[in-house]
This record gives C-alpha cells, structure tokens and sequence, in this order.
C-alpha cells in the first residue's frame, strides 16, 4: 500500500541491490536529520537571540532604576544636610558593598582555580596506573 516492497520481493532481489538500497537509504535519512537538526539549532539561535536581547534591555532598564534609587538616597538625604554631602555618603555605601563584592568575588575565583578538573585528571592517572599493572600482570 505505502510503495514499500513486501517480504517476497526482497527475498527475490540479490544482496547487491539490497545494501545499495540500504546505503541509498540510510544517507537520505542521515541528511534529512542534520537538516532537521539544523532547521532546529537556527530556531533556537533565534529564540536565544531574542531572550539576549530582552535580557540587555532589562539590564538598561534595571539601571535607569538603580539611578533613580539613588537619586532617592541623596534627596533623602540631603533634607537634613547639604546635598554634596549626602551625595557623597551613598557614593562611600556603594563603594563598600563593591569592594566588598570585589574581594569575595576574587576568592570563588581563586578558590576555582587552577580551571583543571583535578579530580577528574587524579582519577584518570589512578585509571591509567591500574591498566599499566593489569598489561603487566598479563604479560606473565
């Protein structure tokens, strides 16, 4: 019914033409599934581009607030002392808690490095130490 041959004409057909219809066929469905997988792969290229841009401008958006907040602190501020003075103990806050971010930043990253997976290459040299004995062990 589906143009698919059925079981006594492939019996009667020669190996041959059989592989050869097979090879046929396995190289059509391998370049149908990396089409696929590349119609797919720019789909989410797409969609990654999209949420990247989103992302920015919630960043810019999310920046224009933080100056608004900012601008709160100082007003704030400055109805019981003068403006500059009030500008410059948020600008003292923000430079603490950055410092302080700086530096625990720079330990997790200094805790990370060497960016080696260490465990990962011990237990590959513990892998290879084991084969060479089991290579010698065999030799005997």
């Amino acid at each position: 019914m589906d143009g698919a041959p059925d079981n006594r004409e492939l019996r009667e057909r020669p190996v041959g033409e059989l592989l050869r219809e097979l090879s046929q066929q396995t190289t059509t469905l391998v370049r149908q599934e990396l089409e696929l997988a590349k119609a797919e792969m720019a789909q989410k290229g797409r969609q990654a581009g999209v949420g990247a841009g989103l992302l920015t401008g919630a960043g810019v958006v999310g920046l224009a607030a933080f100056g608004a907040l900012t601008a709160c602190f100082v007003a704030a501020l400055a109805t019981g002392m003068a403006t500059w003075l009030a500008a410059l103990i948020v600008a003292v806050i923000y430079a603490a808690v950055a410092g302080v971010l700086a530096l625990v930043g720079r330990n997790r990253v200094k805790q990370a490095s060497p960016p080696a997976p260490e465990q990962t290459i011990e237990t590959v040299k513990e892998d290879v130490q084991w084969a060479k004995t089991q290579a010698r062990s065999g030799r005997r």
